[in-house]
């Protein structure tokens, strides 16, 4: 696998224990514990985790602050809203951590449904959704680049706006990346134009190496003015020491989820998210696709990166994963349960065989 590969891990960051089959222990969104992920992270192998985000869960930027200040190396992938944030506050919010920790700083642009009403916000039909989006990256992406910024959009306005401290360029690094997800065609459309890494959730490669294609296509339609789209990866890696071992804890894992249908194992909506209908639907072609991607979790509530699940020995999840990075994927945020025990295993097991 290729050397610009990158490889994160995920923090749920979430106040209820047992996020999708991990370890209750006590305390388990506090400081020091999830001090303790992010340094085992560092000390494993990773780049870096994505956090994730939504309303009645911890304040994401807060949270990676806070473990970027704990760290050196650790660089989280912040999961952002638009409409949580408004472009300039955001733009300097990101600017100021991004020059503390010297260039640590990433961001997963989220446009899916939250509960809006709770915190202020609202939000008009699908193209409103995706076009608000579509506005606030391009023009977080000014602030970050140019100063004295004045725009007037259908969404946000400034006037005469520089942010403080300038984003110091670092390399071919302009500013902190922009991740984005959506299958929808109004998702891919804003991924085409303004984001820098598309990232997919645990589909065939089929499916993938067919959206990639067509994401290449949509740039050049759209004439995208920014560096060429970067693709990247979301999925559950359930690696053992044997396949037999692996095959035998996926398939008790998937029988213990159908006792409380998922609860747990699901922080998305099902029913509205057009890429998580594409992975729910996925079971209906059998529960194993390609050479070992598992679909039976999402048959039994699994969502989000835990519908699909890479599923062997080191050996053959490393396989797959190469033949993902083979269709261009060069990001990829992997994770499983228990979070800890699995940054080490993975990281010490796993990764060595993708940089190999």
């Amino acid at each position: 696998m290729s050397n610009n590969s990158e490889f994160l891990w995920y923090i749920p960051n979430d106040v209820r224990p047992g996020h999708r089959g991990d370890s209750a222990v006590d305390k388990h969104n506090s400081l020091d514990t999830l001090t303790s992920h992010a340094k085992a992270l560092e000390e494993h192998g990773w780049k870096g985790a994505l956090i994730g985000t939504g309303w009645g869960r911890p304040d994401t930027f807060t949270v990676a602050a806070s473990l970027a200040a704990r760290t050196t190396t650790f660089e989280p992938l912040i999961a952002i809203r638009p409409g949580y944030w408004r472009p300039a506050n955001f733009a300097s919010a990101a600017a100021t951590l991004d020059h503390l920790t010297d260039g640590r700083v990433r961001i997963n642009i989220v446009s899916g449904k939250d509960d809006l009403a709770a915190y202020g916000d609202s939000e008009g039909d699908q193209a409103h959704r995706y076009g608000r989006t579509r506005e606030f990256m391009r023009l977080v992406r000014r602030l970050w680049t140019e100063e004295n910024v004045t725009s007037a959009g259908e969404h946000f306005r400034v006037t005469e706006s520089t942010v403080m401290p300038r984003i110091e360029v670092r390399g071919d690094r302009r500013h902190p990346k922009f991740y984005f997800g959506g299958a929808s065609e109004a998702a891919e459309r804003v991924a085409a134009a303004e984001a820098d890494v598309q990232l997919f959730w645990g589909e065939p490669l089929d499916g993938v190496r067919e959206r990639i294609d067509r994401l290449k296509r949509l740039s050049r339609d759209l004439d995208r003015d920014l560096p060429p789209l970067e693709f990247g990866l979301r999925i559950t890696t359930l690696v053992r020491d044997t396949t037999e071992q692996a095959w035998a804890d996926a398939e008790a894992k998937v029988a213990e989820m159908a006792k409380s249908n998922g609860a747990g194992w699901h922080d998305h909506q099902r029913v509205l998210a057009v890429g998580q209908q594409r992975l729910l639907s996925l079971y209906e072609r059998g529960d194993v696709l390609d050479d070992n991607l598992y679909t039976a979790p999402g048959k039994v509530g699994g969502g989000g990166a835990g519908t699909t699940w890479l599923v062997g020995s080191a050996a053959d999840v490393a396989r797959s994963l190469r033949k993902y990075q083979d269709l261009g994927i060069s990001h990829f945020v992997l994770s499983d349960t228990p979070y800890l025990s699995e940054i080490k295993r993975q990281g010490d097991q796993l990764l060595p065989l993708l940089r190999g």
